[in-house]
């Protein structure tokens, strides 16, 4: 029985009311608010219009009060359930936000300080046969930890290191500090009978060419230890259907199951990820009392650390296969995470799956995500690299109370998510032990490495208990002399951006170069890493994005309004890296576009020169895939869903079958051939060289035949073979699949600040019926943009390049299944009229 409905809010002064009169069934709350839960406090005063959408403008300065407030819900449910003998009735909240009371018909039941985990309460004597009221008082962040010890490192907030609630809502280099309270997660009220199932650990323990072996251990609750208790477990596919028996000794149950022909789980680009369905149910002297049901994916994976050749390596290993990790890293989908539908999260993740990522990071400053994030994942064939819940900072391993508080969680965690196929490793925390040795080294931190605890004994020793199927990670970045070394281990790449100067190790002071060559993402060629797990740089959002969330008179280039939408600190950096390639804007217009095309631009060198440099490396995820607000950011989607230049890129150069030119201005041309499939790749594919009106002015063509799982140079050309005496600055460099196996990659011969392109005409044609529209152009047309004021839209391609003499076909829906507003159409490249 979920308890979602009729619930209410109300604030108070610290001090202002006696909780238990609150919390009493009498008391008055007719005038209170009402809300909806899932959901928050935030989420409900901007429905009600008691606070301005903090998300436009500044407001977000002007709702700092909300989380300096006491807040209260209340609800009144109704319950004629009569009990029969052995049951009893339980109260579970999934999620609570974060410092929590609870109350039943006044009774005090518990308080909870772990926004993360699900929150249990045994009411068999407190529920009452018709109305009950139920009760929860949200106390604020500082009356409860602002007495605590706040004087070491942890950035962007102090108190936040002895909160076990999201990281980020206390602000971030890409968000708005929005710290949240409430029920953001469902509530339930359940009917127990002699026992529950307290959890379900299966995993694919043996695999070979005819057959899986699954092994399933069910943990039982038992409430009634007369009874003899049996679990029965089936899992099938299709007309397939396997069952397994056995008795619970001491509360666990242990079986094998032999699955023939077995179905594998993969990622999507690999194969398909099957999933079986797993159901387990318990019975009491033969008589039915509980189930667990989920869906279940065959598969092995693991992480190699050393290849054949006993060189260090970080490359994950599925179903025996070794992967090129392609994806990104996932932050929370909102600053107000509970108010969010599931249609995000099932869109955030098609759109990843649709540009060919096979994996999304987890970071460890948001949430361990809803269970509609996993089950996604799980259907749509994307690995997860889950991070545990600290970042950038340390956290008191040296107060019980806390490390309690953090055992409960990483136990907690563990068991509800080991079950998902797609997870894929465990991460203790993100660039705590890379950054405190650096600042350490360099004088910024003088206090001992506290947490080192929880991600070095704690976490090691509770998942060797739990989960022994997955690498555990200590942290991210980590490995080699500097947990950011290019040695071994997953390294985040922030030369590029931030500037820092690499390698160092350990020992010496983290340096920046804040310059034009400095932070370049032309450093990117120089990286050696084995994974790289962070990388990226800003671009802004769409224009729809920012006119929604900005006073008309401050949408210029430079107001107030467009700075503000950046959190990230040392503003000239995405000033500098536009300048070494599109060369600093003038105009919100060029802003726009510059730093779109320099991230988008700047995303592909890098990661074409990873997939390259593969079996040496093994994995690019860059930073980051999605935004919590509309700001500017390293993200690929904006807020609203809509794509950034960066992700229609990201589809080709995460390709499965990629066409690469390794080349810099000057240089050779290096051309390359991809396969990450698991079968040969077979083509012809041509070289050629266009000016402007499209005429091929150079062209070569090869035969190219690609082993499984492998890559090769196919040749290398001079510049001055492939220009044969053409400017460097009127060209454009086209690399097609004869056969279509993989899109036109194109690449010009210098950076975009140098090129003389000459002005394209655009003839765009529109066919409501279809939904869509075909674009031609006169003229080479550089980065082709197509605007629409919508959130959500989904298109075919954008932000492409064209030439004459070709028609773009780009088809258009909207995810939600609104009509496509046409009257706003924009259709411009960087070089059109």
């Amino acid at each position: 029985m979920k308890l979602n409905d009729n619930w209410k809010i109300r604030d108070f002064v610290v001090g202002e009311a006696k909780d238990l009169e609150v919390a009493s069934p009498d008391y008055i709350d007719y005038y209170w608010i009402s809300a909806n839960v899932p959901g928050d406090v935030h989420s409900t005063l901007i429905d009600r219009n008691i606070i301005e959408n903090p998300f436009f403008g500044h407001n977000d300065q002007k709702c700092r009060w909300v989380e300096e407030k006491v807040w209260w819900y209340r609800t009144v449910f109704h319950c004629d359930d009569p009990l029969q003998d052995g049951e009893r009735m339980e109260l579970v909240f999934d999620g609570l936000d974060t410092f929590a009371t609870i109350y039943l018909n006044g009774v005090e039941l518990g308080s909870t300080d772990n926004m993360f985990i699900r929150h249990t309460f045994e009411v068999t004597r407190e529920l009452r046969r018709g109305n009950n009221t139920l009760a929860v008082k949200f106390d604020p962040i500082r009356e409860v930890v602002g007495h605590q010890v706040q004087n070491y490192w942890s950035g962007f907030s102090k108190k936040r290191i002895w909160t076990r609630k999201a990281q980020s809502h206390f602000g971030w280099d890409w968000g708005p500090r929005l710290v949240c309270a409430g029920i953001w997660q469902d509530v339930h009220l359940e009917k127990r009978t002699f026992a529950k199932i307290d959890h379900v650990f299966a995993r694919t323990v043996r695999l070979d060419e005819t057959a899986a072996e699954v092994q399933i251990d069910v943990e039982l609750r038992t409430f009634d230890k007369n009874k003899n208790y049996e679990t029965q477990v089936r899992l099938a596919y299709g007309d397939q259907e396997i069952m397994a028996t056995a008795m619970f000794e001491k509360g666990k149950a242990h079986m094998t199951m032999r699955v023939e022909d077995a179905k594998l789980w993969w990622t999507h680009d690999l194969g398909i990820p099957h999933l079986y369905d797993l159901r387990v149910d318990v019975l009491a002297d033969g008589a039915y009392i509980d189930a667990h049901v989920q869906k279940f994916g065959i598969r092995t994976v693991e992480v190699l650390r050393h290849d054949e050749q006993g060189n260090a390596c970080f490359t994950f290993v599925l179903n025996g296969v070794k992967i090129f990790a392609k994806g990104a890293n996932w932050i929370p989908i909102d600053s107000f995470i509970g108010s969010v539908s599931d249609f995000r999260y099932s869109h955030l993740i098609q759109m990843s799956k649709d540009a060919n990522m096979n994996m999304l990071r987890v970071w460890g400053g948001g949430v361990y995500e809803r269970d509609v994030f996993y089950e996604e994942c799980n259907r749509q064939g994307i690995l997860v690299w889950q991070d545990f819940m600290f970042a950038c900072a340390l956290y008191p391993d040296y107060n019980k109370n806390f490390m309690d508080n953090v055992r409960h969680e990483i136990t907690e965690v563990v068991k509800r998510l080991r079950n998902h196929p797609c997870l894929a490793i465990w991460c203790g925390n993100n660039e705590n032990d890379w950054l405190y040795e650096a600042l350490h080294s360099s004088g910024e931190i003088k206090d001992p490495f506290y947490g080192e605890k929880i991600y070095h004994e704690m976490m090691p020793e509770i998942l060797e208990e739990l989960d022994p199927t997955r690498l555990f990670w200590p942290s991210s970045p980590y490995g080699g002399n500097d947990h950011n070394s290019r040695e071994e281990g997953d390294t985040h790449n922030w030369q590029v951006w931030h500037g820092n100067i690499e390698p160092r190790t350990f020992g010496e002071p983290q340096l920046q170069d804040y310059s034009v060559e400095g932070l370049s993402f032309k450093k990117f060629k120089g990286d050696t890493t084995k994974f790289s797990s962070e990388f990226g740089m800003h671009a802004s959002s769409n224009r729809y994005t920012l006119e929604r969330n900005m006073p008309k008179d401050m949408f210029y280039w430079g107001s107030e309004e467009m700075a503000y939408r950046n959190k990230d600190k040392y503003y000239p950096k995405g000033i500098l890296l536009m300048e070494g390639y599109t060369g600093v804007p003038e105009d919100i217009e060029q802003y726009m576009d510059f730093s779109m095309l320099t991230q988008a631009e700047g995303l592909k060198y890098g990661i074409e020169h990873y997939r390259r440099n593969k079996p040496e490396t093994s994995g690019a995820l860059y930073w980051q895939l999605n935004d919590c607000w509309p700001g500017t950011s390293w993200s690929v989607i904006d807020y609203y869903g809509l794509p950034k230049a960066s992700y229609h890129y990201s589809r080709k150069f995460f390709s499965p079958i990629l066409l690469t030119l390794d080349h810099d201005a000057g240089e050779d041309l290096k051309l390359w051939a991809l396969n990450d499939l698991r079968s040969a790749y077979n083509d012809e594919v041509e070289l050629a060289v266009y000016n402007f009106s499209g005429e091929k002015k150079f062209s070569r063509t090869y035969s190219v035949s690609i082993r499984a799982n492998s890559g090769e140079q196919i040749d290398v050309l001079s510049e001055s073979e492939a220009l044969n005496g053409l400017d460097p600055a009127e060209v454009v460099i086209g690399i097609r699949s004869m056969q279509e196996r993989t899109e036109v990659n194109y690449y010009f011969f210098r950076d975009h600040k140098d090129m003389k392109y000459t002005t394209a005409k655009l003839t765009v044609d529109i066919d409501e019926g279809k939904s869509e529209l075909r674009i031609s152009t006169d003229r080479f047309a550089r980065m082709v943009k197509i605007e629409l004021s919508m959130a959500y839209l989904v298109l075919s391609d954008n932000f492409f390049d064209l030439l004459p003499g070709e028609t773009k076909v780009i088809k258009i829906h909207q995810a939600q299944g609104h009509a496509i507003p046409w009257e706003s159409l924009r259709v411009q490249a960087i070089n059109s009229k």
